[in-house]
Parts: C-alpha cells; sequence; structure tokens
C-alpha cells in the first residue's frame, strides 16, 4: 500500500546488506598499500641499538611500521611492516615471517615477499644503515 512505512523485515534486511557491503569496501586491495598515507617513513627514524637485531633473523619495530633482518653481521635490510593487502601494521614476526593480523597475510622480512594471501603485494623497502651502533631506516639512511 503506498504510503505505508516499510516492513520491520525489509529495514532490518536493507541494513544488513549495508554493513556487508561496508565491510567488503573496507578490504579494497586496488592500492596495493594499505590505508596509511605514506607505508614508509618520509624521515630518517632512529630505532636504536644496530645489535638488537639478532644475526640472521629479524626485529619489527611496531610503533615505527617497520621491519628490519640482519641476514649477515653488519648487513641490514629494512621494510615496511604494514600488510601490502588492507594496511595492517605486523603483530608478530616469527623467524623471518611478518604475521598479518588482520587477515593472515604472512611476508618474507628478509625480501619483502608475500608468503601467504590475500596479500599479493611486495612490501615496500626503506633505506636502512648504520650510524654510530645504531640503525637509522628512511629516507637519506
Amino acid at each position: 500500500m503506498p504510503g505505508q512505512p516499510p516492513a520491520r523485515r525489509t529495514v532490518l534486511k536493507g541494513a544488513a546488506l549495508a554493513g556487508t557491503a561496508g565491510l567488503a569496501a573496507a578490504c579494497s586491495t586496488e592500492s596495493k598499500l594499505g590505508h596509511a598515507k605514506a607505508p614508509t617513513p618520509t624521515a630518517p627514524v632512529d630505532l636504536g641499538a644496530a645489535d638488537a637485531v639478532p644475526v640472521g633473523g629479524a626485529k619489527l619495530y611496531r610503533e615505527e611500521r617497520l621491519v628490519v633482518s640482519c641476514p649477515a653481521k653488519g648487513q641490514y635490510k629494512a621494510f615496511s611492516a604494514q600488510c601490502t593487502h588492507a594496511g595492517c601494521v605486523f603483530d608478530k614476526v616469527e623467524g623471518t615471517e611478518g604475521n598479518c593480523p588482520c587477515h593472515g597475510s604472512r611476508f618474507d622480512v628478509t625480501t619483502g615477499q608475500p608468503l601467504k594471501g590475500p596479500a599479493t603485494a611486495a612490501l615496500p623497502e626503506v633505506p636502512v644503515r648504520v650510524t654510530g651502533g645504531k640503525l637509522v631506516a628512511g629516507p637519506e639512511a
């Protein structure tokens, strides 16, 4: 009948469908860079003592959204610790694998390559150097 409000069931169905559409949009992977405006540092970042990263292992710097590996004594590689699927920051590094807590993607933190999806794009590499026994990552590093 015209002029009558929609049935409660119709309203609830519409709300559920709108919520599902919103979740799908939140997981969009079009940019492959996640949701951060800058997935890598825009200025040099002091990460502290270089020897905090174990030789043959890696260390997560969650606050700085970076992960640093040390393949051999005195050699370091850094990558963004932000998943390329939806932009979540790793919650842990086990051995040389970074874990994204949002959708289960895993990355090799020595190469940046995805090991398990849904992420398909590699992590962006970040320049890193040792200065006075400390790691500095980011531009001009």
